[in-house]
């Protein structure tokens, strides 16, 4: 990650509170539902992603505010190598409790290159430590409820097999990442705005699910795959939609470009 330009502390009409505790609890309801309800409402591992991507994205926000530049990508795919982590140790120690041993253990991962990013790295963003906390905990969930989706559970054994030796585990990564750091690196500048970014972040999640929906389909069937695709689909439609009337709220004028000119037009 690297120091951008001067910023300050991002405003917004949600208070972090209130999505830290949707992300939370939330991403773990979503979690633990998706593991002990049969396999064709693995999906719910999905809405759980949907409420960390949020809660990461809003964390994002909230950090990258104060100017990391670059760092917007990076700080995303930083989430999600520390939720990989954490999630495999809590899943391969914690058994039904797995989920919120590999959650505390992301906290302290992240609280501890929060602090190394302020003391050592110099970064001298203020809320540097908290945020880093919030994000590893944030990617972790994704992981989780994204690993739930395709494998049924979060067994570990299952998700190993179904979800890290076949390589979906690098898809998760991927479309995770995106969830957590695009929103913002979409949305950045003076007319950022929190609803529209995190509209954003809930359109993200939803693409993730429809994804892992897909890659479902080896492990839990066509109709359990069916119904967590159709159910991303719908969130998709509604967030999509509501992303652009927030767009048309927020942009001085929307209009069609239209074909680009062709070479010999511009000579």
């Amino acid at each position: 990650m690297s120091a951008g330009g001067a910023g300050g502390e991002a405003k917004g009409g949600y208070p972090p509170q209130t999505i830290m505790a949707l992300g939370i609890v939330g991403g773990l309801a979503g979690i633990y539902l998706g593991n002990f309800m049969p396999p064709a409402y693995s999906f719910f591992g999905g809405l759980g992603a949907i409420c960390a991507t949020v809660w990461g994205a809003d964390a994002v926000r909230r950090v990258a505010s104060y100017g990391l530049g670059t760092g917007v990508p990076s700080i995303g795919m930083l989430a999600l190598g520390m939720g990989i982590l954490a999630s495999l140790f809590g899943l391969s120690i914690g058994g039904v409790a797995g989920p919120i041993v590999a959650f505390v253990v992301a906290a302290i991962i992240g609280g501890v290159i929060g602090a190394l990013a302020n003391k050592v790295i110099g970064m001298g963003i203020p809320i540097m430590e908290q945020a880093m906390v919030e994000i590893a905990g944030a990617g972790t969930l994704v992981i989780l409820g994204l690993s739930v989706v395709i494998a049924g559970s979060f067994d570990f054994a299952l998700v190993v097999q179904n979800v890290v030796a076949n390589g979906y585990i690098a898809l998760i990564f991927i479309i995770g990442g995106m969830g957590i750091l695009h929103p913002f690196n979409a949305s950045l500048g003076p007319d950022e705005k929190q609803d529209r970014t995190l509209m954003l972040a809930v359109e993200k999640g939803a693409i993730a699910l429809i994804i892992a929906g897909f890659a479902s389909s080896l492990h839990e069937g066509l109709m359990a795959a069916g119904l967590n695709m159709f159910v991303g689909i719908v969130i998709w439609y509604f967030a999509f939609s509501k992303h652009y009337a927030l767009i048309k709220r927020d942009a001085y004028a929307v209009v069609g470009t239209g074909l680009l000119p062709s070479s010999e037009e511009l000579q």
